[in-house]
């Protein structure tokens, strides 16, 4: 299996929604995308995927090793092979990938955010820098086009913590800010319970986590349409494969937030073929 086919594989395997904006991108930004996601989602399996925290240090510790024997003309891992050939073209620099590292290290490290500006730096490292990494490899022409791309980040990243919030609890993680989680009266055990701990009263605790996602899911809806308005329009042509993802994500916010309580039990998603459909309109349109 050759690298390109490895990353492919990588990134196919795992069933994003990112995967359909890379469809219509040109070859050689297609390849550049789809190395640097395969990168992403390698270093984020050392925490989904490994139990215990000791192993899953050493990983990223050698991932940090990796990265920078890459830059130094040494790479070994198939994903390195992929990525390094377009990182002198797209500006991917040795921060950006060790940014990405930081914060799957910080899900080591901590499993709960205190407040919004807290939750925000660990956003900032695994989504904002990799938006700012996608906009580089689109094709931006405008020193603006970062900001818009790290807000957008900042959007995608807030989206993947409401629909993860399920699937979280069970790993013993709650993203959402313990201020808010107190400003709505849920209870961290309640949420890591998933509402089915003995004793509790269901349509109290359902009414309270409504309340507390509906907030979420408001407030990650405004920050798309912050992150959009921060796009100059000379760049909006280049970055299509961001707007396609942004449609696709909030088009699945929009469903949880339509019924907050499915997070709890499942993993909400959009069919391949609705995705594909909400691309495609966005390529053919311009506009989400």
């Amino acid at each position: 299996m050759t690298p390109q086919d490895y990353v492919q594989q990588k990134a196919a395997a795992s069933g994003s929604s990112f995967y359909y904006a890379f469809l219509f991108l040109p070859s050689e930004r297609r390849a550049a995308i789809t190395a640097f996601y395969a990168f992403c989602r390698e270093v984020d399996d050392v925490v989904d995927e490994v139990s215990d925290v000791g192993i899953a240090q050493t990983k990223l510790a050698w991932w940090r090793s990796e990265v920078a024997q890459a830059y130094a003309g040494e790479k070994s891992h198939p994903v390195m092979l992929a990525l390094m050939p377009h990182t002198e073209r797209f500006g991917i620099e040795a921060r950006h990938l060790l940014a990405v590292i930081d914060g799957c290290q910080m899900d080591l490290e901590q499993n709960r955010y205190l407040d919004f500006a807290n939750l925000q730096q660990y956003c900032h490292l695994v989504a904002g820098v990799v938006g700012e990494v996608a906009a580089r490899i689109f094709g931006q022409t405008q020193a603006l086009t970062t900001a818009y791309a790290h807000h957008l980040g900042l959007a995608f990243q807030l989206t993947n913590i409401v629909r993860d919030v399920g699937e979280d609890a069970v790993r013993g993680r709650i993203y959402l800010p313990v201020n808010e989680l107190q400003r709505f009266d849920v209870k961290a055990h309640e949420l890591l319970k998933r509402g089915e701990a003995p004793g509790m009263d269901k349509a109290d605790f359902e009414r309270r986590f409504r309340a507390l996602m509906r907030f979420q899911c408001e407030r990650a809806l405004q920050t798309y349409d912050e992150a959009l308005a921060l796009l100059p329009e000379v760049d909006r042509r280049s970055q299509k494969p961001g707007l396609m993802m942004a449609s696709i994500y909030r088009t699945l916010l929009r469903e949880i937030a339509a019924d907050p309580l499915l997070v709890l039990t499942r993993r909400v998603s959009l069919t391949p073929l609705r995705k594909f459909w909400l691309a495609w309109k966005v390529q053919a349109l311009g506009r989400l």
